[in-house]
């Protein structure tokens, strides 16, 4: 009997000594609850030695960091467009025995208060500054998160928003915009380079009005480049002033005889053009003469052509 009584406590113990016995993995740590109060340090990593048959109870939290995913909330800004918003946050375990003692669950506490906050930031802003302050955005709602969770033993490392979804007509007057931007651009540049020429050739002029041989030399060079191109016809310009020695009523006198020389040109021109059309209407047609003369030369009785008796 005593041996029966032996061996049961053995058994006992050796189960009670299994079941004291836990392995933690190095990112784990246990929050161990003895009799219902929480003892002061976390236990692990490695072999933890607990009182057993449930006077021990533990509860292991994962110390790695973990990524929380916040579903696309609606959110309208403060000119009144409703854009979709989704982000990331990742978030590590500074102390389990905050995660575990003063909040209930920390992930969906976590993941509700980023939520919220994101909405909440965001809403205070415009649609142009919600697109190009992301990273402002990020620091903001992580500073803000840092702030609210800390009491809870979280560390926020980071918040990064992934998409930003518009609606398809503001997609079509974003581009309309951006399409005008561009063309406005490109005309200033135009513009521009216009203005620039301008300022280069009125120096240029300047230059050249002060030398009469440049502008001569930059003629020549103008022929050099026309008569490069085949099959050009060049056409001088030669100054009147230039023709009358400088004077200028010379060169109002040459301009005058110039004009006519022109008009009668003109006259002579349609003049000749009148006449051979009234000569073209008047003469027959080559081909009508040389019939003719040929029906003559045929109708014509030969002299020394002999008479058949």
């Amino acid at each position: 009997m005593l041996l029966m009584i032996l061996l049961g406590a053995a058994f006992f113990a050796g189960i009670g000594a299994l079941t004291s016995l836990r392995v933690l993995r190095e990112y784990e740590r246990a929050i161990v609850f003895r009799l219902g109060r929480a003892r002061k340090q976390a236990l692990g990593p490695g072999l933890v030695l607990m009182l057993p048959f449930g006077i021990d109870r533990s509860t292991v939290v994962d110390t790695r960091t973990k990524v929380i995913q916040i579903p696309p909330q609606e959110v309208i800004t403060r000119d009144n467009i409703s854009i979709g918003v989704d982000a990331v946050v990742y978030i590590e375990i500074s102390s389990p025995m905050d995660a575990i003692l003063r909040v209930e669950q920390y992930l969906p506490a976590t993941l509700q208060l980023a939520a919220t906050t994101l909405r909440s930031i965001i809403g205070r802003m415009e649609l142009d500054e919600v697109l190009a302050k992301r990273a402002e955005i990020n620091t903001e709602v992580q500073e803000i998160l840092e702030a609210r969770v800390e009491q809870w033993g979280v560390n926020i490392t980071a918040v990064e928003i992934k998409d930003i979804s518009l609606p398809a007509e503001m997609k079509r007057a974003m581009a309309r915009q951006a399409e005008a931007e561009r063309e406005r651009r490109a005309k200033i540049i135009m513009s521009e380079g216009e203005l620039q020429a301008a300022q280069r050739l009125a120096e240029a002029a300047r230059l050249m009005s002060a030398d009469p041989a440049a502008l001569q030399l930059r003629l020549y060079q103008t022929m050099v480049e026309v008569a490069s191109q085949p099959n050009m016809t060049i056409v001088l310009p030669v100054p009147i002033e230039l023709l009358a020695g400088g004077n200028p009523a010379a060169a109002a006198q040459a301009a005058q005889a110039a004009v006519n020389a022109a008009v009668n040109a003109a006259s002579a021109l349609a003049a000749g053009a009148t006449n051979a059309r009234q000569l073209s209407s008047a003469a027959p047609p080559a081909e009508a003469t040389a019939t003719d003369a040929l029906k003559t030369l045929l109708a014509e009785p030969k002299a020394d052509a002999k008479v058949p008796r």
